[in-house]
């Protein structure tokens, strides 16, 4: 539609109808039979609020038939017959589920998660769906966060290119396109830094350090082109983010130049009252408004208030339009005008979810993912060995996370079922104890599955468990989190394996001394009591619909692993919030003065973590030559190259991730020790070696100075490139 047909169609709206289009509604509201009750009654909607909603959230598992059905009957209905935009969370896949986000990050892959992300939106757009709320960009340091397994990490760096990948993914190059989702970026802003890692908690950061960390990611998801920006539900600078006016309009559409529709968190509007900065439902809808909130997620108060708002002149006709607009000019854009069924179609609805291609793609960005944290020469197992595989996820199909909304188990395969294809190999399998202790509370969940806690039982799979053990020469443990112990209001203050899996896992090493533990989890976890007892450890992460047989290709050696960590695995939960980027201090801890006490350092723990970021073991060892520069010096407008020699001392391939990382050694603001600006994978033969060449160019060492300015500063640097955050590879150089 040409724009001046939008300004008509706009001009000729009643403000009813426009204030039915800042209003998202859940899909089972549409539903003929609907029945509001209990929270969804006290929203106080008319029949004619949600005939009129312009937005609709949380269909799509039902398929694309349900969805033409609702887009049918709305427009039949609405006065204008303007179509609706169906919104929902895929995350990490529609029904060929990948790994989750966090597990993606490990990859150090951009190009793989874009062609994930396309996966994904060639899924749901055959069955209907216009928009995604993905993704998530919030930098991540706090373990505690459940909502980790959402974010690709810690660093600024790989969040930036990582959340680009997804964009120019699920977008495409047209989002007219029948195979393109719209991306919503989120949680805008700073939703990662909630205190004591609790969800739904306030946010305190100093405007460098949100500036200079958390809004990076936002900014280059945004310049990639993002369709839509969702607001966080903590507070920045004291102020609800969805009524932060200096937050939305000052940095998200001025600074950042973000012209696209803005929605709430759910019901994120009507919570600024609990937050204490709006009296009623009435002010923060009108707040709500002039912060720029286009699109009011299942709150209901601007179907409710904005009318009356208006007529009393606090709020005008054209604030009201300009929602509107954004609104229309995005349902343009997927051009629902000339076909509100873009995308759709039952047929190859069918053919796409869960294809073969689809499901090697999961299979690939899973073996992928898995970081090997240890490994005294178990991995990969052998054959002629008799190997007992043991824990609960030994024959579990539930591998997709908490956020996989659209996924579905049946098509998952266990551990144990996959084995069977498997040759040469001799293995037994018992779960040993259950997912969870009995007694674990996880309120507001619906249970997703019976756990049988009987005595006998339980004191059975033990049994069962240590005898094979006993007369087994290796055993594999299958061990993790629950995955609805990760994810949304999932906070934890004890990152640490469910108890009662530790008890098993420590009665099994005192039974046989080479046990390798194959971890399943949704965020790093604290390992100190467990690496010292096993010979390996390979994070699995939640893998997704094809997680069992990559770990298979992994543990027979099929394929060598080769992630390296997102996010820092800390000693104890008492490091967290811990990240490798850190300032130095005026009190640094150096091995010199390890013995000193007044230096910044824990009494009863190490200062850094127990696997830094970047750190990733393969089944092969890899050399990396001291660094050499082309120049020294580096002019603003010039450029130098910092190469390396990557050698592959073993006897199998293997790939490794070469890291980039700078430090500024003296600027107008404390630098962080080091920051990662870039990385490169190679893969080599055995005994083969490869030169790896960086180019390093002024843009690279900009930052946020006093003055909040963006630019770099003119001194001494140092480089480091190695294989973890952790390398001391370096030499210096010279911004002339």
């Amino acid at each position: 539609m040409e724009q001046s047909k939008l300004k008509e169609l706009l001009g000729s709206m009643s403000r009813k109808e426009k204030i039915g289009q800042l209003f998202q509604i859940m899909g089972h509201m549409l539903s003929s039979d609907a029945v509001l009750t209990g929270p969804l009654k006290d929203l106080g909607l008319s029949d004619e609020d949600i005939a009129l909603a312009g937005t609709v959230l949380g269909l799509g598992s039902s398929g694309g038939a349900q969805l033409k059905e609702i887009q049918e009957k709305y427009m039949e209905k609405h006065p204008h017959h303007i179509p609706l935009i169906f919104m929902v969370d895929v995350i990490h896949g529609y029904k060929t589920i990948y790994p989750m986000p966090l597990a993606m990050g490990a990859t150090f892959s951009p190009e793989l998660l874009k062609e994930c992300s396309k996966m994904a939106a060639r899924e749901a757009a055959a069955a209907g769906l216009h928009v995604t709320f993905s993704p998530m960009v919030d930098l991540v340091r706090d373990a505690r966060w459940g909502r980790v397994v959402e974010s690709t990490g810690e660093d600024v760096y790989l969040n930036k290119v990582m959340a680009e990948s997804i964009v120019h993914g699920y977008q495409g190059e047209d989002l007219k396109a029948e195979d393109t989702l719209a991306a919503c970026v989120k949680h805008f802003a700073g939703y990662g830094g909630v205190e004591a890692g609790r969800d739904y908690n306030t946010v305190e950061l100093s405007e460098h350090t949100l500036q200079e960390y958390y809004l990076p990611a936002y900014k280059a998801a945004i310049d990639a082109g993002a369709a839509m920006v969702m607001t966080s539900f903590n507070t920045i600078d004291g102020i609800p983010a969805t009524v932060n006016k200096r937050l939305m309009r000052d940095i998200l559409r001025e600074k950042m130049g973000f012209d696209g529709v803005l929605i709430s968190d759910f019901a994120a509007i009507r919570e600024t009252v609990m937050h204490g900065v709006c009296a009623d439902r009435k002010e923060s809808a009108e707040m709500s408004l002039k912060a720029g909130c286009d699109i009011d997620m299942m709150a209901g108060d601007y179907s409710r208030h904005l009318d009356e708002l208006i007529e009393e002149g606090r709020i005008s006709e054209e604030l009201l339009d300009e929602s509107v607009m954004r609104i229309l000019q995005l349902k343009n854009e997927l051009g629902l005008f000339e076909n509100p069924y873009k995308g759709l179609d039952l047929v190859k609805e069918k053919e796409l979810c869960l294809c073969n291609s689809h499901k090697e793609l999961a299979k690939k960005a899973a073996r992928e993912s898995f970081v090997l944290l240890k490994n005294e020469g178990n991995l990969p197992i052998k054959k002629g060995k008799k190997i007992a595989c043991i824990g609960p996820y030994t024959n579990r199909k539930k591998l997709l996370s908490s956020w996989a909304i659209m996924g579905e188990e049946g098509p998952v395969e266990t551990v144990k079922e996959v084995s069977k294809k498997l040759e040469g190999y001799e293995l037994s399998f018992c779960e040993g104890c259950q997912i969870l202790p009995e007694g674990t509370k996880m309120p507001g969940f619906v249970q997703l599955e019976e756990i049988d806690y009987n005595v006998d039982k339980t004191l059975a799979m033990e049994e069962e468990a240590l005898a094979a053990a006993k007369e087994s020469d290796e055993v594999l443990l299958f061990m993790g989190e629950h995955f609805l112990q990760s994810g949304e209001a999932a906070s934890r203050t004890d990152i640490t394996i469910p108890k009662n899996q530790m008890k098993l896992l420590e009665k099994i090493c005192a039974v046989n001394e080479n046990v390798n533990l194959v971890l399943f989890t949704g965020r790093p976890l604290a390992l100190t009591d467990i690496c010292d007892k096993v010979k390996s450890i390979l994070v699995v992460w939640m893998p997704g619909t094809m997680g069992a047989a990559a770990i298979w290709d992994v543990l027979t050696g099929e394929y060598s692993p080769s992630g390296k960590l997102p996010m820092s695995f800390p000693y104890n939960v008492g490091q967290v919030p811990i990240h490798y980027d850190i300032l130095q201090t005026g009190r640094p801890l150096t091995p010199e003065d390890a013995g000193e006490r007044f230096v910044s350092k824990y009494l009863d723990a190490p200062n850094e973590a127990l696997y830094p970021f970047g750190y990733g073991l393969t089944y092969t060892d890899f050399s990396i030559s001291p660094v050499s520069l082309s120049s020294d010096k580096l002019s603003e407008e010039g450029e130098i190259l910092a190469e390396v020699v990557v050698k592959n001392l073993g006897s199998v391939k293997g790939t490794e991730t070469v890291q980039l990382y700078i430090h500024d050694i003296a600027a107008s603001v404390a630098r962080p020790i080091k920051q990662l600006k870039d990385f490169k994978k190679v893969t080599l033969e055995a005994g083969e070696e490869g030169k790896i060449t960086f180019r390093i160019t002024e843009p690279m060492l900009r930052f946020v100075r006093e003055d909040y300015t963006v630019g770099s500063e003119k001194g001494h640097f140092n480089l480091f490139i190695g294989n973890s955050s952790a390398t001391e590879n370096k030499i210096s150089f010279e911004l002339i």
